[in-house]
Order: structure tokens, then C-alpha cells, then sequence
């Protein structure tokens, strides 16, 4: 985790929290980091955060061993820090699911010690395509 700016050169976030997708243009200042561009405050809170502490859902598949469906979609139930996604993928690597599980039923609790699950997505391993 961050708790730092570093702006050089400057930087600019596209933001993703409403459907605008306005471009914020992250700068240094005297006072610290000068935001420009956002149209709304959520889109400055989200271009603070995307500058000190990046979240990210992650979505992927995991094994199963029922040869019908090698694989099922899963999610994180919440959002990981960015810098975590590699451990948290390396951990969902050694996962093979043995039952047959549906939408919503957790794989694996807090995840790398993150605080969030990892969640099926799908109901292919109860309901045949």
C-alpha cells in the first residue's frame, strides 16, 4: 500500500465511477497534487485513491475436477489492492473446486489474507449448457 503521490511526469486517470468517463489530470502543486478535469467529487475521490491505493475486482476461473466442466468463473467479492492481484492469482492457481458448487458459493475465504472472498460466478457444475 501507498500513502504517497508521486506525479512525475503528471498523470492522467480515466475514471470509471459514473458514466461520464471524465480524464483527470493529476499535477503537482506547492500545496501537493492539483486535480483537473473531473466533473464530480466521486471522480475526485477516485483519482485520489487510484493515486495512493488502487482497488481492483478480480475475475478469473479456477479448476474443477469434473470433466463436464474444467473450469468455473469466479469473482472477488470485493475489491483487492492492485498490487495484490498476482498473489491472489498464484493462490486461486493451486484451488481445484471438488464439489459441485453454483452461483454466489464461496471458493476461498479471505483470500491472501486480503479480507475478501472469491465467489462462483457461474452454475455450470449444478446446471448442464
Amino acid at each position: 500500500m501507498r500513502d504517497t503521490i508521486h506525479l512525475d511526469p503528471p498523470k492522467e486517470i480515466v475514471c470509471i465511477e459514473c458514466p461520464n468517463g471524465c480524464r483527470i489530470l493529476a499535477e503537482p502543486s506547492e500545496s501537493g497534487v492539483r486535480f483537473s478535469g473531473y466533473r464530480c467529487k466521486r471522480g475526485l475521490a477516485y483519482a485520489e485513491a487510484e493515486l495512493t491505493r488502487p482497488m481492483r475486482t478480480l475475475t478469473t476461473s479456477v479448476r474443477t475436477v469434473f470433466a463436464d466442466s474444467p473450469v468455473v468463473s469466479v469473482r472477488t467479492d470485493g475489491e483487492i489492492e492492485k498490487a495484490m492481484i498476482r498473489d491472489v492469482i498464484d493462490a486461486l492457481g493451486r484451488i481445484v473446486v471438488t464439489r459441485r458448487i453454483r452461483i454466489g458459493d464461496v471458493v476461498a475465504e479471505n483470500v491472501c489474507g486480503s479480507g475478501v472472498n472469491i465467489v462462483c460466478t457461474s452454475d455450470r457444475l449444478v446446471n448442464a449448457y
